[in-house]
């Protein structure tokens, strides 16, 4: 289990919001944390750490100039994702990302578009892509959710689709919506359940809150996914020691 850092880039600055909230309109948007401090700060930090496949998320328009200057800061050490096509894929890892990761030119308008998928492999590679599998609970399954995590799609997520996936991408990053930025815990069925589904590198994502929930999460999943936290940090405004989550997952 590794510790996979996060940099959220929101109209340009450094943020940390609740994730279903965000929309055009930034007066809806729940902010956690606003950072005074710019992405290359984070992205030299993590470099200095030793903390590899971490990923930067560009939150609407206006923030590449932002997101570029932690690429800089840490050239190969980090992904990026954010508005991320077959178009523009290759002009980030020119910049120094490591992968790209893809969320809406693939599932996009409640269904998976398979023509963007296979066009975003044939542009730069299987090895260079990260598919973000972001979901939430209906009936007691997973499903993949679209538009800006306010649409459920028709693409459940289990073993099937997994395999399906995994001849497509290098990797996966998996938020679960129902916890994102809101601190209340790992949602514990559907990591238990992507670590027996996944057999390539996957990264969870939400409500980690404590040492106790890293320990909980390593358990339940074997040590088979990575997690990244957010919120919950010291270093994005929370209570949570940044260094000892680093010490932690080192020793894990």
């Amino acid at each position: 289990m590794r510790f996979r850092p996060c940099i959220d880039i929101h109209q340009g600055k450094v943020k940390q919001i609740v994730g279903e909230t965000l929309q055009d309109d930034a007066a809806r948007v729940v902010e956690n944390f606003v950072s005074e401090r710019d992405p290359g700060y984070y992205a030299s930090m993590y470099k200095e750490d030793g903390l590899t496949g971490g990923h930067i998320i560009m939150l609407g328009e206006g923030n590449r100039e932002a997101a570029v200057q932690a690429l800089r800061a840490y050239p190969q050490g980090m992904q990026i994702g954010g508005g991320i096509t077959a178009e523009n894929a290759a002009e980030y890892l020119d910049e120094g990302a490591s992968h790209v990761i893809v969320t809406s030119y693939v599932f996009r308008d409640g269904r998976l578009h398979w023509d963007n998928l296979d066009k975003i492999v044939s542009e730069i590679g299987r090895e260079k892509l990260v598919l973000d599998l972001s979901c939430k609970e209906r009936d007691g399954r997973w499903y993949v959710v679209t538009d800006r995590w306010t649409r459920f799609s028709d693409v459940e997520l289990n073993e099937a689709t997994i395999r399906e996936l995994e001849g497509f991408c290098d990797e996966f990053l998996i938020h679960a919506v129902d916890v994102e930025g809101k601190r209340e815990g790992v949602q514990e069925r559907l990591a238990r359940q992507l670590s027996e589904w996944v057999r390539i590198p996957a990264t969870y994502a939400g409500g980690a809150r404590s040492l106790a929930d890293l320990e909980r999460f390593r358990e339940i999943t074997g040590g088979k996914l990575d997690i990244t936290i957010g919120s919950a940090l010291d270093i994005f405004g929370g209570t949570l020691p940044y260094r000892e989550v680093v010490d932690y997952c080192r020793r894990a």
